[in-house]
């Protein structure tokens, strides 16, 4: 498929593409012409990169990553060492660190909302 059809079916701007291309995270084949071609698994590997970006991991990381989950499911392959499975649960504390800071500002928020509704 070629990078429009792409983008429409991720959700993806081919900007986004391009960019995912530059940073070796998808590597589309050439057209004799030169034109971009995707396979039919770049759709779940897109849908792959942009969790995994929204997971805060940036894009060394998911680099480093990619090889090491199947496509289709996202399940660890045989290429997962130790080492990335040691670096992956750190990035998990961070993002659960992240989600307790988040959840006591929402909290001091609402108490804050609840005693100037109260005035």
């Amino acid at each position: 498929m070629r990078i429009g059809e792409l983008a429409r079916r991720t959700g993806v701007s081919e900007r986004s593409l391009r960019y995912y291309e530059e940073q070796g995270l998808l590597i589309p084949e050439r057209t004799p012409g030169g034109q971009r071609e995707y396979p039919e698994f770049a759709v779940d590997r897109v849908i792959r990169i942009q969790e995994l970006f929204a997971a805060g991991l940036h894009s060394r990381k998911i680099a480093r990553l990619l090889p090491c989950m199947r496509d289709a499911d996202g399940g660890p392959s045989a290429r997962a060492t130790p080492k990335l499975v040691a670096e992956l649960t750190e990035e998990k504390a961070r993002i659960e660190r992240t989600m307790k800071e988040l959840a006591s500002s929402r909290d001091l928020l609402e108490e804050v909302i609840n005693a100037a509704a109260k005035r």
